[in-house]
């Protein structure tokens, strides 16, 4: 198959990948950098269930053996030509607190702070490896009128803001087999969730909410001023809905993911039951999503300004306006190629596939930074 990036680059640019391991499907992004620019090379995913005797579209849990076979099945397919990458590592494998630490020095600060994280980390320091952010203070307004929260709003100037993230060592250990499995020549290991929030937000003033929906989770990011504030998991995917599909209506999975995937297809005598089997999952995920939102924003007295919806499972016929009508606030479908240059002939396809891509795409402007 030709490839129709091939003559959109100069043959002296250096090319990176980022790579996306979900637990149905791997994404891989080849960017270059053009004159200061981001440009996209070639894109591609590759399911995950026939690797481990499943179908298309279900959740698996491979060893590294198996994912790097994966991994070097979608670089050759999609033409790739680079092994020099950045992966993600899933939430799910992370630990991430923001916690307050007394407004000191940053050199004072980074000696406490290993200290401080013992409180919040379940095992010994020495088990993880540990990374920490100082969050930026808010700009204080020449003038506030805010009499009841003043108080607190002064307390708050005394305190700093500290983003602990740890991975257990067995994990890391975990994707450097995968990445000498695959061949790779991969520089670093970035959470998902800093990915998608690099590819999909702009440095928005007021806090947004990234809602990624895969095949077994949907995960929930707050950011503000472009700084991961809160993050949750939701132990419910569009793996959940096919397997309710499946029991509801007595077919196969396999017949149930398609179902899902053609919703507009289902014959009128199924339709309702359909409909009624899958609000019910998208409830209970609406509903927790709700929660954190509502609760974020009394907790911080502010309003979520915006929505993005990213992740395979929210490109299911019918979501977006399901989505716009459970949240108030207003809510986008994310698309993480926005951030790159490409061919114009491929805008649409792009913005269709781009809600999958928003982790590898994230990954891989990281990884271009490397490249400065």
């Amino acid at each position: 198959m030709d490839n129709p990036f091939k003559n959109f680059f100069a043959k002296s640019d250096t090319n990176v990948i980022g790579i996306d391991i979900g637990t149905s499907a791997i994404k891989i992004v080849q960017l270059a950098k053009v004159k200061g620019r981001a440009v996209l090379k070639t894109y591609g995913s590759l399911a995950l269930g026939p690797y481990a005797g499943l179908i298309i579209g279900q959740a698996t849990n491979l060893g590294p053996d198996k994912i790097g076979e994966a991994i070097r099945d979608v670089i050759k397919e999609s033409n790739a030509t680079t092994l020099n990458s950045g992966v993600s590592i899933p939430l799910r494998s992370s630990l991430v607190s923001l916690v307050e630490m007394p407004a000191l020095p940053e050199a004072k600060l980074r000696e406490m702070i290993p200290i401080e994280a013992r409180k919040f980390i379940p095992v010994p320091i020495s088990e993880v490896a540990l990374d920490w952010w100082i969050i930026p203070k808010e700009e204080e307004k020449a003038f506030d009128f805010d009499i009841e929260n003043k108080e607190k709003k002064i307390q708050k100037q005394d305190k700093t803001e500290v983003l602990l993230v740890s991975i257990h060592n067995e994990i890391l250990q975990g994707y450097n087999s995968i990445v000498q499995a695959a061949g790779l020549h991969t520089t670093f290991f970035e959470i998902e969730m800093f990915a998608s929030i690099r590819s999909l937000v702009d440095r928005e003033i007021a806090p947004v909410m990234i809602f990624d929906m895969g095949a077994s989770s949907t995960k929930i990011y707050i950011s503000e001023r472009g700084v991961v504030k809160e993050s949750h998991i939701i132990n419910k995917g569009s793996q959940d809905i096919t397997q309710s599909i499946s029991k509801g209506l007595q077919v196969t999975i396999e017949k149930a993911e398609k179902i899902k995937r053609n919703l507009g297809e289902v014959s009128p005598a199924d339709q309702k039951s359909v409909y009624e089997i899958v609000g019910l999952t998208l409830d209970y995920i609406f509903g927790e999503a709700g929660g954190l939102m509502v609760s974020y924003q009394k907790k911080h007295n502010k309003s979520i300004s915006k929505v993005y919806l990213t992740g395979g499972g929210v490109a299911m016929k019918g979501f977006f306006e399901t989505a716009r009508s459970r949240f108030e606030t207003e809510v986008v479908l994310g698309n993480p190629f926005a951030k790159v240059d490409a061919p114009v002939f491929l805008s649409d396809l792009l913005k269709q596939t781009g809600l999958d891509f928003a982790v590898a795409v994230g990954v891989a402007l990281r990884k271009l930074q490397e490249l400065d």
